[in-house]
């Protein structure tokens, strides 16, 4: 498995901590997280709470997490031709 992607649910804690450390352990190179109801803990989408994309890229067996809002593009380690938008991702989910 080299990409997770996961839309967060009402069970935002899960996306956010245990499935996050269970892809970490199982060394996931890139796990996303895309919370496109901004729902969750100020503590993982800042304030105000908006859409975001949490990308973690695994470093030295630990993930380092970008986060982005809409506007942003998403940019992956794994693909690096990948052109694609937070706006056009939301966009897809949405319809």
């Amino acid at each position: 498995m080299q990409l997770v992607v996961e839309v967060v649910s009402i069970h935002w804690q899960n996306d956010y901590a245990r499935k996050y450390e269970d892809y970490e352990a199982l060394c996931v190179p890139e796990y996303w997280i895309v919370n496109y109801l901004g729902i969750s803990s100020k503590y993982y989408i800042n304030l105000p709470k908006q859409p975001t994309i949490t990308i973690c890229y695994l470093e030295k067996g630990n993930y380092q997490k970008v986060l982005l809002r809409q506007g942003d593009d998403i940019l992956s380690r794994l693909f690096p031709d990948l052109r694609l938008s937070t706006d056009q991702l939301f966009a897809t989910i949405l319809h």
